[in-house]
């Protein structure tokens, strides 16, 4: 028996309808993921191309010299506050590193790891 035409409408509304659904639950996971990965290396919106001052990333792509760039990013975190013997350096201002956090879930203290 051969579908109708309306059948077939009726068939893709429901799929349409199934695909949104699945675009819906899979964008809450990506957006969940890209929010985890913003919180441990602590991008700005800057960095990700968003707001009016550039971020590291447009600035070396505009030509910029990394030791620009770094005196740039140093500029607007602060000095470090805190550092691991790893080479890990932290303001102490927004969200914590995972570096940081690893040496606390390993027994170190916040003190035990204040920049000297």
């Amino acid at each position: 028996m051969a579908k109708t035409f309306l059948q077939v409408q009726k068939q893709i509304e429901q799929l349409q309808k199934e695909a949104e659904q699945l675009r819906k639950k899979e964008a809450d996971g990506v957006l969940s993921r890209i929010k985890e990965a913003i919180a441990v290396y602590g991008f700005s919106a800057a960095d990700l191309g968003f707001g009016k001052t550039p971020g590291r990333v447009a600035m070396a792509q505009k030509g910029v010299a990394k030791k620009k760039i770094k005196k740039a990013a140093g500029a607007a975190t602060g000095a470090p506050k805190f550092k691991d013997d790893q080479g890990n350096a932290w303001s102490g201002r927004g969200p914590r590193p995972a570096w940081f956090k690893a040496a606390l879930e390993a027994g170190k203290s916040a003190d035990e790891l204040l920049a000297k």
